[in-house]
């Protein structure tokens, strides 16, 4: 697919890894709807798309809501003329041991419910309902496409993490197993996995922590968001890929 002929949803637009796409989108020329729970973050965005090539429209979105999936893809359909995709980022954090013992008390704490809840409620149970909406919004409206989802390379296995790897992992899986599903529809589904990239989601991180992790990175680096707006480009670009995820680590997943 060419990226000017492009009209994409992007979910989770409104910082990081998401706006930076949607920008890059809409500098190429394609439309975009770009949704995210933050809309001050999506003012923000829409303020620096302004110019572009493109079209970009914005829009409230969240996604563990199955009626707000349904309603945005319809709506994306009718403001941008067409929707040949999806870009399948949106995504949270809520990080802890499974089980640890507290240092100051010796007591044995666990993952709470919540925290469990609430990354699969957003980063897979909200990323498959995305996926439904539009791949159901295409097919209805004759619309050849292509999804790419956002996994990471905590589909791996990594500590403190067990909600979001797990999370992570079954949109690795299902990329395989949508792909297989959509391509009778002339639909392609592709993931990235990114690695460590600089986001307002890694910022936060401890100088000590920081250190260690780059000098496990084999380039050397923490990744930027252009590294994986590349991988973004490749899946849609390239009409022969599908099924896969592709990881863009900087080598640190070997």
């Amino acid at each position: 697919m060419r990226l000017e002929d492009a009209k994409m949803i992007v979910t989770g637009a409104a910082q990081g890894l998401g706006a930076h796409i949607s920008q890059r989108l809409v500098e190429a020329g394609a439309s975009v709807v770009a949704a995210d729970v933050n809309e001050e973050g999506l003012a923000k965005l829409a303020a620096d798309c302004e110019g572009a090539r493109g079209k970009l429209v914005v829009r409230r979105l969240d996604v563990s809501k199955e009626a707000e999936t349904e309603a945005c893809a319809r709506e994306a359909f009718a403001a941008m003329g067409g929707l040949t995709g999806l870009v399948n980022n949106a995504g949270i954090l809520r990080d802890g041991l499974l089980v640890k013992v507290d240092k100051e008390s010796g007591q044995v704490q666990k993952l709470s419910a919540a925290q469990w809840q609430q990354v699969i409620d957003v980063n897979l149970t909200g990323a498959t309902f995305m996926v439904r909406d539009v791949v159901a919004t295409m097919v209805e409206n004759k619309q050849r496409g292509v999804i790419v989802n956002m996994s990471s390379i905590a589909r791996h296995g990594n500590r403190g993490q067990s909600n979001y790897a797990a999370a992570k992992a079954g949109l690795a899986t299902n990329t395989k197993t949508w792909s297989l599903e959509f391509a009778k529809f002339g639909i392609r589904v592709g993931a990235i996995a990114p690695g460590m990239i600089e986001t307002p989601m890694t910022q936060g991180m401890n100088q000590k922590a920081r250190d260690a992790l780059v000098a496990a990175i084999p380039v050397g680096r923490i990744g930027v968001p252009e590294d994986i707006w590349l991988g973004v480009r490749f899946v849609i670009e390239c009409e022969y890929f599908n099924g896969r995820t592709i990881d863009v680590d900087g080598g640190l997943a070997m």
